[in-house]
């Protein structure tokens, strides 16, 4: 058998480097049985490599290649086409050239074929490189075959191709192409399969677009397609589209477009029998190749034949279940501000850490609520409480509960039910408060000292008695009932003060520079420091030139340097552990890569007058006493004005006291992981140094009790760290769903407002006040280059972001509730907040004027 040439039913498993993701996939096709695919053959990539090693100039014009970016589109242009213009020139090997004849002789010198590219990094799972590459279709004779496969050759290096390489991370030179040449078929009718809805995801719901002719048509956008959907075997949508052209094979080879006949335009491509023979062949292909496919099909004498088979890769990943059940569940990112996929083990200790029925899908964290739903007072109970921070998800399971999707099952009489959604207010103390900070800081610094001893398999078991503890901490009643009580009187203050003074969320400014918030008190540190490093030019010179982490060691050398240092010092001591995306802990911190916080303190330099810090605070605490004064006078002239002023100083002083502690439990969860973190890599170096894993943030890729055996045994197969590596590289391509059910479909929320301003981005208010600025739209904290009055727009926010809310107006983010970190440090520096607010980095450019209403919550557009 020729390495050059293979036909489908020669191909297996181990040949993809040979005949590419599409060869492959036709070959498996091909075997598969009552599926039938057009007969064909590969020209390996082993024909390309001996093609371009002729070629003298390839490996410069590669070079020239490699030093440019995916912006640099003319010499990308430039480049690409001198590579195309060589390979289209390329002496096509002669053993190529008899293989080729050798197959054409069998299958037919005189036929039609169609001529396909497939690369090998086609259909990888972070990238599909769907029509990277071209297709040639109604080729005749062996001199046109072997000139189409040039074409195709060529085809790898289209602009296109080479910059979605580029931004996909691919050398060009682990790239090769080989040809698949296929008997054509002359359907009536073509189109395109998918076996799960990819607008909704949902793999119940298969999708098939037809239309007649060649499919060539329908792919190009030529042509609007029929749209069929089944479901478990039933038609379920049908919708007929008006089809004006197609395009069909000529005799002598190629193609036309000709007009189809006005009586045949609205009828209807397939028939109901064809339509679900179609779907059924669709399903036998999805359960072959074990996941959802995107299918190429044609019909040709009532036969349907398969020309193309490949994984939908924009779908997102159904959590896992061992049941068929229907599940529904909701992210965690959402509610964390922290929707970028987490890393193997990350997962493993946020699992570890947590009591609730959680599920991994494409590296992020779902809860289950199948349970809750299914139970009057757990529906009710979710509902309120989710409603609260997040009205798309809630309006999300609102769409779930009304089409029935999870059973209603009577509660058990003997159940306790749902909590009040008001409890009991707990008198204010600020000594509580006080006390749960003391032991949990007491507990991290015993930590520090025991685990210091520990190594090999013990530290595992030490850190897993020790996730007992930080359970104890996060988890402890008392320390719940201070953080509900201070939620339940910002709610009781909103309420009531709209009810009796007709003011809204009158708790905003209320809320503005409490005691102990360990988050905003971060903030205002940092403006300290850049405080501390102010007086010394020759330091902040410096500092506009860094780039390597070990730059504090240089600092001393500088006027003002040790004073600089160990300002920098003292905050990384304090803060160090923090860093975007927290909550995962294979994540790289402060202290691990201090030039994440130069940009930051080079803008309060610049930007912000010396000692900010302390005027910021008092500012907010003095417009928060105003408040407090303002609001009981005016209660107080009301009827039952005297109660009225009492009950709500009580709420006042549960807020001042109390909801500053909110932020610490997360606080102390990271600055655990971080001790974790820093001893686990102890080991990866050990690992390193013995040759078990090739880098020692491999063990990033691995759950804790893989960990915990690789360590064990010192034995490791490496292919699961490069597996994981790719998972991770498309995980961070996929959008997170706020609800996905167990079907894979992704239920979207809507905002249920009237009377918004015309053109107005709808979101939720979560810190009161209008506010107009310059949009800066961040997708990385470490992209800030903030000017004071700059609105942020951005994604998410958690609390590694704080920094930069000293120095902005306004706040715009993408995901985000009423208490989740962003909007609590929001209200507390008096900034005007939106979140929740859906594609804002898409539809608000960078640099434009925005007017954020934090009151209504919504965001306009003004230029």
């Amino acid at each position: 058998m020729s390495s050059l040439v293979l036909d489908f039913n020669e191909m297996n498993d181990a040949q993809l480097s040979l005949v590419g993701g599409k060869g492959l996939h036709l070959g498996k096709l091909s075997k598969m049985e009552g599926v039938q695919v057009p007969e064909g053959f590969c020209v390996t990539t082993e024909g390309y490599r001996k093609a371009i090693e002729r070629i003298e100039s390839y490996p410069a014009l590669l070079d020239r290649l490699d030093a440019l970016k995916a912006e640099d589109r003319e010499q990308i242009g430039e480049v690409s086409r001198m590579l195309r213009q060589l390979l289209r020139e390329a002496e096509v090997p002669s053993e190529v050239v008899q293989a080729v004849a050798r197959y054409l002789s069998r299958l037919g010198e005189d036929q039609a074929y169609a001529v396909r590219s497939s690369a090998t990094a086609e259909d990888l799972p972070f990238a599909s490189f769907a029509g990277q590459q071209d297709t040639y279709l109604n080729v005749i004779g062996q001199e046109a075959i072997l000139r189409h496969i040039r074409h195709c050759w060529a085809s790898l290096f289209t602009d296109r191709a080479v910059i979605y390489r580029m931004q996909n991370g691919i050398d060009h030179r682990h790239v090769y192409l080989s040809v698949v040449v296929q008997r054509m078929v002359f359907p009536q009718a073509s189109g395109i399969l998918f076996t799960a809805d990819p607008m909704t995801g949902n793999r119940k719901l298969l999708s098939i677009d037809a239309s007649y002719g060649l499919g060539e048509a329908l792919v190009s956008g030529l042509v609007s397609a029929d749209h069929y959907q089944v479901r478990e075997g039933k038609i379920v949508s049908k919708r007929i589209a008006a089809k004006t052209v197609a395009i069909y094979g000529r005799k002598e080879g190629g193609t036309e477009t000709k007009p189809i006949d006005p009586e045949q335009q609205r009828t209807q491509t397939l028939t109901e029998k064809q339509i679900l023979k179609l779907a059924s062949i669709g399903r036998r292909i999805e359960a072959s190749f074990g996941c959802p496919q995107d299918i190429e099909w044609c019909l040709a004498n009532d036969t349907f034949y398969m020309v193309q088979s490949r994984p939908i890769t924009t779908l997102y990943p159904v959590p896992e279940e061992k049941d068929q059940a229907k599940h529904a569940y909701i992210s965690v990112g959402h509610q964390q501000m922290m929707t970028d996929p987490m890393r193997p083990l990350g997962l493993s200790f946020y699992l570890l850490t947590t009591p609730a029925p959680m599920r991994t899908a494409g590296g992020r964290l779902f809860v289950d609520v199948a349970p809750r739903l299914a139970s009057p007072a757990g529906r009710e109970m979710l509902l309120n409480t989710i409603g609260n921070s997040e009205p798309l998800i809630k309006d999300a399971l609102a769409t779930l509960i009304e089409r029935d999707f999870i059973e209603l099952l009577p509660d058990d009489p003997n159940a306790q039910g749902p909590r009040p959604s008001h409890p009991a207010l707990i008198e204010s103390d600020p000594a509580i408060v006080a006390e749960l900070i003391k032991r949990s800081q007491a507990s991290i610094e015993e930590l520090k000292q025991n685990i210091q001893s520990k190594s090999g398999t013990e530290l595992f078991e030490f850190i897993l008695e020790d996730l007992q503890e930080l359970k104890r901490i996060l988890f402890n009643p008392q320390s719940s009932s201070v953080i509900m009580a201070a939620m339940n009187a910002h709610a009781w203050i909103n309420e009531n003060m709209n009810k009796w003074l007709g003011e809204k969320n009158a708790a905003d400014t209320l809320s503005q520079s409490v005691q102990g918030n360990i988050t905003s008190e971060m903030g205002l540190a940092l403006l300290d420091v850049a405080d501390a490093i102010r007086p010394y030019p020759e330091v902040v010179d410096y500092l506009q030139q860094v780039h390597e982490d070990n730059f504090l060691e240089e600092l001393v050398k500088f006027d003002g340097g040790q004073e600089a240092r160990d300002a920098i010092d003292d905050y990384l001591r304090k803060y160090g552990m923090r860093c975007a995306g927290e909550i995962d802990l294979t994540r790289t911190r402060w202290s691990e890569k201090p030039t994440i916080l130069v940009p930051m303190i080079l803008s309060h330099i610049r930007n912000i007058e010396p000692h900010a810090g302390a005027k910021k605070f008092e500012q907010g605490r003095r417009e928060a006493s105003a408040k407090e004064k303002e609001l009981l006078e005016r209660l107080k002239q009301l009827p039952d004005g005297e109660r009225k002023a009492e009950e709500t100083k009580r709420r006042i002083d549960v807020i001042r006291n109390y909801s500053g502690y909110r932020e610490y439990p997360k606080y102390a969860m990271v600055n655990r992981y971080f001790v974790y973190k820093q001893a686990l890599l102890q080991e990866a170096e050990r690992l390193a140094h013995a040759g078990v894993v090739l880098d020692k943030e491999d063990i990033f890729y691995l759950t804790f009790e893989e960990l915990r055996e690789v360590v064990s045994t010192n034995k490791l197969d490496n292919r699961i760290i490069s597996k994981r590596k790719d998972d991770y590289k498309w995980y961070a391509k996929l959008t997170p769903p706020r609800v996905i059910t167990s079907d894979g479909e992704i239920i979207t929320g809507r905002y249920n407002r009237e009377n918004l301003p015309s053109e107005a981005i709808a979101g939720l208010a979560v810190s009161s006040g209008v506010i107009e600025g310059r949009a800066r739209v961040l997708i990385s904290m470490e992209d800030a280059n903030l000017e004071e009055g700059d609105i942020l727009v951005t994604a998410f926010t958690d609390p590694s972001w704080t920094p930069l809310f000293v120095s902005i107006r306004g706040l715009v983010t993408e995901v985000g509730g009423l208490m989740t970190h962003g909007a609590v440090i929001a209200r507390e520096y008096g900034l005007p907040a939106v979140v929740g607010v859906e594609n804002a980095t898409k539809l608000i450019k960078d640099g434009q004027l925005i007017r954020v209403n934090g009151t209504e919550g919504y965001v306009e557009l003004l230029g």
